[in-house]
């Protein structure tokens, strides 16, 4: 698996318990190759403008991501994770848009 990878993996939810969802790799780790993820979600109404991305079936990477139906990429939903939890790669998405959020995120990070 690599960064940009579309993959499923029990994420925790707001209650605690774990759920089975599409996450996107967005960087492997120092040191112990885990993986820094952000979640995907049909949830649109969730959507935080300048900060997530929306993927639909319009967009020339849809496709290859293995998403089903138009999903809400969420940068403000994030996991540190252990290879070992993923069950599998269902997809990637295209390098640009993989760039694309890395910039949004770090934009971000680095406001003061």
């Amino acid at each position: 698996m690599k960064q940009g990878d579309v993959i499923l993996t029990p994420v925790p939810q707001a209650d605690g318990k774990l759920k089975n969802r599409s996450t996107i790799i967005l960087r492997e780790m120092p040191s112990y190759g885990d993986l820094l993820v952000c979640g995907v979600s049909t949830q649109l109404h969730q959507y935080v403008k300048g900060f997530d991305e929306i993927i639909s079936p319009e967009e020339e990477d849809f496709k290859a991501s293995g998403l089903l139906s138009i999903s809400l990429i969420r940068l403000g939903f994030l996991a540190v994770l252990p290879r070992s939890r993923i069950l599998g790669s269902i997809g990637t998405i295209s390098s640009n848009r993989h760039k694309r959020l890395l910039k949004t995120l770090s934009d971000y990070l680095v406001i003061l």
